[in-house]
């Protein structure tokens, strides 16, 4: 008999079934005006709004014209969150992202401060070419993205919720860009590979949006809405075996635990975030693919976007040509 992971108190069953089903619903209409926007990119939209629905941020790497800024502006519509877009570039200051005082004089004559919000004070935000500002710039977003709130002059102010960082990254262009550093990609829950369209979506892509009109998406649900789904993701049960199945696959991706993969190739592998994440995520997908219970096969699916960004290789695997992607395939399929 399989047991569950349940970290919540016990729940009415057929109240938890009946959510579900609802938020299955919501799910497949957004996933469907999404698919009417966005061509031949399902893996890219599947892992964006797998992180989104797991409560998290997510990295988009790929090549320009992707229709990386498109998917995020038309998920922003889909799930009506309130979007805003911040074009990174190496003078941009902590004070464009976050917000700054400014002082005010009323008409006596009298001064005093007054906080002008940033563009990150929004449900959800694109950091467009993240890895084009400067260090300085980067950490602005870690405290905002890890713990909701940003603090300025000594003053907490609180992000709106729900809030994600959508981020997008040039893999070709290095030059003149400032690699992120470890402790802020750990801090998002995917790293998305945008690859090229196939054939047929192509096509598709240029019948559609080289003519008179095209589609554009129409809001599905609202952001108190998704608020509700992401709180459901947390309280579905897990099956142990899906769990085992988790803590098998991130520790087996650190040298020193016993993986003959991560000893011939691995520098530092993942910590305890890899897992909590994997945890979150995998709820998210089955309801994602209209199931009410995460199995093995969201691990394996979601095991490249979660720890290909929180591990290294050491320079035996860069001589051999062995990549991080092929070190995580072999590390699915062992822990399988």
């Amino acid at each position: 008999m399989t047991t569950l992971a349940q970290p919540h108190a016990a729940q009415d069953p057929a109240h938890m079934v009946a959510e579900a089903e609802r938020a299955l619903h919501d799910i497949a209409e957004a996933r469907a005006m999404v698919g009417r926007v966005i061509f031949g990119q399902e893996s890219v939209v599947e892992q964006t709004l797998v992180a989104i629905l797991a409560g998290g941020h997510a990295l988009l790497v790929g090549v320009p014209g992707l229709a990386k800024t498109k998917l995020v502006e038309t998920l922003g519509t889909v799930l009506g969150l309130d979007a805003r877009r911040v074009q990174f570039t190496p003078d941009l200051m902590p004070s464009d992202i976050v917000g700054t005082e400014v002082m005010d004089q009323d008409a006596t004559g009298r001064r005093s401060f007054r906080f002008v919000r940033g563009p990150v004070f929004a449900q959800l935000l694109m950091a467009d070419e993240i890895n084009r500002a400067s260090p300085r710039t980067q950490s602005a977003l870690l405290q905002s993205m890890q713990e909701y709130h940003v603090t300025v002059a000594g003053e907490r102010h609180d992000l709106p919720a729900p809030f994600h960082v959508l981020a997008t990254q040039n893999p070709l262009e290095q030059e003149g860009t400032y690699p992120l550093p470890e402790a802020q990609l750990d801090r998002f829950l995917l790293q998305v590979d945008v690859h090229y369209p196939s054939l047929d979506a192509e096509r598709r892509i240029l019948l559609a949006t080289t003519g008179v009109a095209e589609d554009r998406a129409t809001g599905v649900v609202s952001a108190e809405r998704l608020r509700e789904i992401q709180a459901l993701v947390r309280r579905m049960p897990v099956p142990e075996r899906v769990v085992e199945a988790i803590l098998s696959l991130v520790r087996s991706a650190r040298p020193g635990h016993g993986s003959k993969e991560a000893d011939a190739h691995v520098a530092w592998g993942p910590g305890p975030r890899a897992s909590q994440a994997f945890m979150t995520c995998v709820r998210a997908r089955a309801l994602y693919e209209g199931r009410l219970a995460p199995s093995i096969d969201d691990v394996r699916a979601l095991a490249e976007p979660i720890l290909q960004h929180r591990m290294a290789l050491n320079f035996s695997a860069r001589a051999e040509g062995v990549g991080v992607r092929d070190v995580v395939a072999a590390l699915a399929r062992a822990a399988g």
